[in-house]
């Protein structure tokens, strides 16, 4: 394997300028399913960072039970509800997205574990990311694996990883996924000619991203880019950095290991887009 390391030159050659006549449609259509009774949180700050993170249009998909949080917390954002009130039962994604996320803390209901497979075969088109309960539910069914659409990514911890059970590497060959692979070195596997290639990130990031809600903030990261119609390589590496160096300048903005917050690393996310424009 070819280990490529993360740094500003890469990231500053790949970030695109914007158009000052451009508008809206320029910049994507993402639809994110996300969210349980519970875990509406998790769907609130994917969507926070993803409309942070320069994405055109932004449709929320979540449960009847966080309908009104979604449309008070990001207005930005459009809402659509599922027909059930804890869980979702039916993914239906509007025709124009151009890329889908899918994961933060959706749960793994049976009903949600069919929506999501009846989401992966009818929009064989649109790329997605795979995150959180999404991995753990294609760790259940892993012949699923081989239907998702290609250039899509998973971004999994390292136990998430076990329980799909497999290497990276093999994995971003055999299905043609990115795969990020969470730690204190992220590492992105990207398939190249037959081999993974992988980029790791050494420079940024702390022990302050160890807690619940980080992994909800990357995937709406990794969503914006996608949207973009930056590639999925491009989407992860960038995201994977820009996450990372938020959560830095949160801590030199004041903030400690101990009471950093994925919310911070979203109030942080415009200083790092600058910063990585050099």
């Amino acid at each position: 394997m070819e280990y490529i390391p993360i740094t500003d030159a890469l990231i500053s050659g790949w970030l695109k300028k914007r158009d000052p006549f451009s508008h809206k449609g320029n910049y994507g259509r993402a639809s994110l399913v996300a969210g349980s009774v519970g875990m509406i949180g998790a769907a609130l700050l994917s969507a926070r960072a993803c409309m942070r993170s320069g994405v055109g249009l932004l449709t929320v998909h979540v449960p009847e039970c966080g309908y009104a949080v979604m449309q008070m917390g990001i207005p930005e954002a459009k809402c659509i509800a599922d027909e059930h009130y804890t869980h979702h039962t039916n993914i239906e994604i509007p025709l124009w997205t151009d890329v889908a996320g899918i994961g933060p803390g959706i749960g793994q209901h049976t009903q949600t574990q069919w929506a999501l497979h009846r989401m992966i075969l009818n929009y064989p088109e649109i790329p997605m990311v795979f995150d959180a309960d999404a991995l753990n539910i294609l760790s259940q069914n892993p012949q699923w694996l081989a239907m998702l659409p290609k250039g899509s990514i998973i971004t999994p911890h390292p136990g998430e990883m076990q329980r799909l059970g497999t290497d990276p590497a093999e994995m971003t060959v055999q299905y043609q996924l990115v795969v990020v692979l969470k730690g204190h070195h992220t590492r992105i596997y990207v398939p190249k000619d037959g081999i993974a290639q992988v980029y790791e990130n050494t420079l940024h990031g702390n022990a302050g991203m160890a807690v619940g809600g980080s992994g909800d903030v990357l995937t709406g990261i990794i969503l914006a880019l996608m949207a973009q119609h930056y590639t999925a390589e491009e989407a992860a590496v960038i995201g994977v950095w820009i996450h990372a160096l938020a959560a830095d300048l949160a801590l030199a903005d004041g903030n400690s290991e101990e009471s950093l917050l994925p919310s911070d690393i979203i109030s942080h996310l415009g200083a790092a887009f600058n910063a990585s424009r050099i």
